[in-house]
């Protein structure tokens, strides 16, 4: 007796299915409330503190993107909390004011992103321990006019 024969597009279609579920149950487990997670991926576009990232993982050498905004009316960056785990981390900020800003971070030898103007976007990088870091516009007299924030890396 022979078993059934299974179509081939239908054997596709369930090898697909197998591996989507495969690479959704492989992202599931590492997302927390705290941001801890590499490899979550959610905006938050209010309030004060930002657990919003985007990540690339490539084993342990993940990245952490965090997203900050310029303000579009004050001399401040919107949220002026972010944290992320240790490791590698990129604060990328958009730019939707009229006035130019950038972003950098404290941290001796770490290269600030660029100045941009309206609908540009600034990026730094640096491979941090845990601690307390402050991210800040380059742009001569913001940081002393209050665009600054802190980065919790835990």
């Amino acid at each position: 007796m022979h078993a059934p024969r299974i179509p081939r597009r239908n054997a596709v279609l369930a090898a697909l299915a197998v591996a989507a579920i495969a690479s959704v149950a492989a992202g599931c487990g590492g997302s927390s409330s705290s941001g801890s997670s590499s490899t979550a991926a959610s905006t938050a576009t209010s309030g004060t503190q930002s657990t919003a990232q985007t990540g690339t993982s490539t084993g342990t050498n993940a990245t952490t993107v965090l997203n900050v905004q310029a303000s579009a009316s004050e001399l401040a960056f919107v949220p002026t909390t972010l944290s992320a785990p240790a490791g590698r981390v990129t604060i990328r900020m958009t730019n939707p004011s009229q006035l130019s800003h950038s972003i950098a971070l404290a941290v001796s030898g770490v290269t600030p992103g660029p100045v941009v103007g309206n609908g540009g976007v600034s990026e730094v990088s640096a491979t941090l321990a845990a601690g307390t870091y402050t991210y800040y516009c380059t742009v001569p007299g913001h940081r002393q006019a209050g665009m600054t924030g802190t980065l919790t890396v835990h």
